[in-house]
């Protein structure tokens, strides 16, 4: 049977760039083990170990059914000459979860003129607008996503919207957080953010809260609001808010994006699956790169936000079909959007019939927190602090520094005498490189350096050492001159 696969955004890189593979099987685990043999390094990042048992945070669907769900065996589901399978890795009813409308709200005149273009229409109409204000959401983070995220359900009156953020302003958030101007660069993101938010609409009620979510806190936040809108970046916080979403009964309002990649979906509502019900656990540490390492298209979380916000007011209003139980996914380079199903898990640790996880854990231990989402873990890895690097070359030690960052990445800047050598491209080229030698590695904030040590320790090299911090720490600490992404 002729199969097509589709390779998700932060899969293309082991799969050479495409977006859709051709193969030959007559079930899911003869497709997929074909998939792996025609792109070798795929198999790691799909299979475990033991190269048979996909691996639980990366999901199969035939059409749009998740194959876990299928009453064979993924191995077994049969296939179809031309049947397509979606590869979905973690990247991390209506009116029951509306908010009741309030038979005391008032509007004003300046109200009615402001909502008008609500009031006309029949989904919405004043009682629609009653229950807009009436409404309490919560947003997690200020950055790409809760920018047109808070910006719309402020603009259409949200009544109370909470705003959980703790990051200052950074000129490279501008690029895609539209919240923000260049002039609030150094500031709290929340008090740019709060506003904002009021000059666009002094009739509503902002709350920010100066904090970072946690288990010690969440379930006491969660309780003062309605619907909570998910726009965080990493997977400890992720699972965290989905938990406590269905610890609190709140339904979460999920998206997520990568380069040119976006999802949708919420979870936790009534009889929903919730997060984990896809992806009962998170990715390796540092497999899934962050935005800040991956990057990502500017307008990107621009409409991924934008439909966030559009879920949260149709909950709100109890109007349409909200994506409880489907995911839809956007993949903006090809213009595509798909949607695949899900089903709640059975076995699911957090909303499941039997569950585990009864409150929030540690969410840092459960993702074994790397790279982006916290700092690096080092642990054996011999390392130079790039001002202990800098004093050694300058006293006459010789190096060999090796950049582990893609060609593209070095062109923007790079510490002097350094040798491009990128992470994608290592275990093809590892032919290239010397045992004998004593390579330093280098990467941008110091993730992928400590990934290729580990790659170059299994293949039996022994002489080697991270530069903690990249070349970011380089302009910071060595070089202020050098531009800083």
């Amino acid at each position: 049977m002729s199969v097509s696969i589709l390779i998700p955004t932060p899969l293309r890189r082991f799969a050479g760039g495409a977006r859709t593979v051709s193969v030959q099987g007559a079930t899911v685990g003869d497709a997929l083990s074909a998939l792996a043999a025609a792109h070798p390094d795929l198999r790691t990042q799909i299979f475990e170990d033991d190269g048979i048992t996909v691996r639980s945070f990366v999901n199969i669907f035939l059409g749009s059914d998740n194959v876990r769900t299928l009453s064979v065996g993924s191995e077994g589901v049969p296939l179809k000459d031309g049947d397509t399978l979606t590869l979905v890795p973690a990247i991390a009813g209506g009116s029951s979860a509306s908010a009741a409308a309030s038979v005391d709200v008032q509007f004003s005149n300046n109200e009615i003129q402001r909502y008008s273009r609500h009031l006309i229409m029949p989904e919405v109409t004043l009682e629609g607008q009653k229950r807009l204000k009436a409404a309490r959401v919560l947003c997690i983070g200020a950055g790409g996503l809760g920018s047109p995220l808070t910006l719309y359900l402020a603009a259409a009156g949200v009544g109370t919207i909470g705003v959980v953020e703790f990051d200052t302003v950074d000129l490279s958030n501008i690029q895609r957080q539209i919240l923000y101007s260049t002039s609030d660069v150094g500031r709290p993101k929340l008090e740019a953010a709060a506003e904002r938010l009021r000059a666009l609409n002094p009739e509503i009620q902002i709350n920010p809260h100066n904090l970072r979510l946690s288990s010690a806190n969440v379930l006491d936040l969660f309780a003062q609001y309605d619907i909570i809108a998910d726009g965080t970046d990493n997977f400890p916080t992720r699972y965290l808010v989905n938990d406590a979403s269905v610890l609190t009964g709140k339904p979460n309002v999920y998206g997520s994006i990568f380069r040119f990649d976006g999802q949708v979906s919420v979870f936790g509502a009534a009889d929903g699956p919730c997060y984990r019900c896809l992806f009962p656990e998170p990715p390796p540490p540092g497999l899934v790169p962050s935005c800040a390492e991956g990057g990502v298209l500017g307008v990107l979380p621009g409409i991924v936000g934008s439909l966030q916000a559009l879920e949260v007011i149709k909950l709100i209003l109890g109007v349409g079909e909200p994506l409880i139980g489907r995911l839809v996914m956007l993949d903006a380079l090809g213009f595509e959007f798909s949607e695949v199903s899900i089903r709640r898990d059975p076995t699911c640790a957090v909303c499941g019939p039997n569950p585990t996880v009864t409150a929030p854990i540690d969410y840092d231990l459960f993702c074994g927190v790397r790279g982006e989402e916290g700092e690096v873990d080092a642990t054996g890895v011999p390392t130079l602090t790039v001002d202990q690097f800098d004093a050694r070359r300058r006293a006459g030690e010789a190096f060999t520094l090796l950049d582990v960052r893609e060609e593209y990445e070095a062109e923007i800047v790079q510490i002097p005498g350094a040798v491009t050598f990128p992470l994608s491209e290592l275990p093809a080229r590892m032919h290239e490189l010397d045992s004998a030698v004593t390579y330093t590695l280098s990467c941008h904030h110091g993730t992928r350096s400590v990934q290729a040590f580990h790659q170059l320790r299994k293949a039996g090299f022994g002489r080697l050492q991270v530069l903690m911090g990249g070349v970011d720490a380089w302009a910071v600490r060595i070089d202020p001159t050098l531009p800083r992404y």
